[in-house]
């Protein structure tokens, strides 16, 4: 990190309590994980305070904390550490990200949206590659804790950072695009994903749209075309480009050849087209790609550096992964769940030529009062897509009525389906199996690699 002493008292408007050490490279929030020389902010959580374990953080090597509490005897430094004093340490730690980025003065591409934000982002990281030395978001670190984190592991080598912004209420992307200050941003559509909390697609427009609170005229959003939701932002002071399946948008995809484990397809823009093939499955990221390409257009990529940039390509995991195992083909893709994203993933699942096509559904979370009717919705598109439908949880039964169909197996448990694995799969099955992140089906998925065929 490449900040002083002073920089970091400046950007939270700290108080020096005690000054130790002044070396100083990155920043961590539990002491389970700290290393030497590491910065510990003492994050508050619901069920810690991180102000307690601030003498432990300095035992594992820390040489900085930041405290908005003193709860430990400050003799217990031997003033080989540093302590710094600030009013809210959450706050501070955004503060200090959105300094150390207005510091860094590198490109920022902010991604949201329903569903689709993770593997966008991980396109966006890929086509640029070629040309940029490009950082992005890991894992989920999208929210006010985790996007600063990953502001402060940037450097003056990097060009572009690509960060994910999530959200589950009004005003939580206001907070995140004031910290990054985003000179791009995507969002990758509207959906029914945290509707227990926003009510209403509106609502939830509203919150994504947040992402360009902080926009002028140099700055550009880039949507998804296909969604009348997102087609409502218009007439702003910013430059707004569209993406989708035909010429009424900036850039847009035609010719598209679906398979098992990629996606071939023609771009094109105003000038120029050409033929993409992305190692992934299902139409839904053809849309993501386009977004992709509409960024990295925006940053004087070319068509043939993008190709290039699609050889690194690196997907996070749970996502459509395609597990071969045991004679059994497996798609893993329990990272998060919503209706429009299970019935993508059934998408790709009916693509398969060979074998039982067999789903594996769990509860899809914070869909409110939509939740009985979209449960019942996704049965019913899986009676089409699927020769076996497995449905676990509390919504099981509405998975049910709403596929009308014999081939069903309800479970109440995760751990009575696995039980059951054994007698159930057989060779050449593909199985899918899609969860929100809640009811981590990852053990359904290292169970399935485990079953004797």
């Amino acid at each position: 990190m490449e900040l002083s002493l002073n920089e970091l008292l400046e950007a939270m408007n700290g108080e020096l309590i005690v000054k130790g050490k002044t070396d100083f490279n990155s920043v961590c929030i539990d002491t389970r994980k700290i290393e030497k020389n590491n910065i510990y902010f003492a994050i508050n959580g619901e069920r810690f305070n991180g102000n307690k374990f601030v003498i432990e953080a300095f035992s594992k090597g820390a040489s900085i904390a930041i405290v908005d509490e003193i709860l430990f005897d400050l003799n217990n430094t031997d003033n080989l550490q540093t302590v710094i004093k600030v009013e809210d340490t959450e706050k501070a730690l955004l503060n200090l990200a959105n300094y150390y980025r207005k510091k860094l003065g590198l490109k920022v591409i902010g991604v949201t949206g329903s569903c689709g934000k993770t593997s966008t982002k991980d396109l966006i990281a890929a086509f640029l590659s070629e040309k940029y030395k490009v950082f992005k978001t890991k894992g989920n670190f999208n929210n006010q804790i985790g996007l600063p984190l990953m502001i402060l592991e940037l450097d003056s080598s990097i060009d572009v950072a690509v960060l994910e912004m999530g959200m589950s209420n009004l005003g939580e992307i206001d907070v995140l695009a004031n910290c990054a200050r985003p000179d791009i941003a995507v969002i990758t559509n509207i959906g029914l994903s945290h509707i227990e909390n926003l009510k209403t697609q509106e609502n939830i427009l509203k919150a994504k749209s947040e992402i360009f609170n902080y926009f002028d005229e140099t700055n550009t959003l880039i949507i998804n075309g296909e969604d009348e939701n997102l087609l409502k932002i218009k007439d702003k002071c910013f430059e707004i480009l569209k993406i989708g399946y035909n010429h009424e948008y900036d850039v847009y995809a035609f010719n598209i050849i679906l398979e098992e484990d990629k996606t071939t397809f023609t771009v094109k823009d105003k000038n120029e087209e050409s033929i993409f093939t992305i190692p992934m499955a299902g139409k839904h990221n053809i849309l993501n790609s386009m977004l992709a390409v509409e960024v990295a257009k925006k940053l004087n990529v070319t068509f043939d550096e993008m190709k290039k940039g699609i050889k690194n390509l690196e997907a996070t995991s749970m996502r459509l992964q395609v597990i071969k195992r045991n004679k059994i083909t497996i798609i893993n893709d329990c990272y998060n769940a919503s209706p429009d994203s299970m019935k993508s993933s059934m998408d790709v699942l009916s693509s398969y030529k060979i074998g039982r096509k067999i789903a594996i559904l769990g509860t899809m979370n914070e869909l409110g009062e939509e939740a009985v009717k979209s449960h019942i919705e996704v049965g019913n598109y899986a009676l089409t897509k699927v020769d076996l439908l497995i449905a676990l949880g509390e919504y099981k039964d509405y998975f049910k009525k709403g596929f009308t169909g014999e081939n069903i197996i309800t479970f109440a448990t995760k751990e009575e389906c696995i039980d059951k694995l054994d007698t159930i799969i057989k060779e050449n099955d593909v199985v899918l199996v899609k969860a929100s992140r809640g009811m981590k089906f990852e053990d359904i998925v290292s169970s399935l690699e485990e079953v004797s065929i």
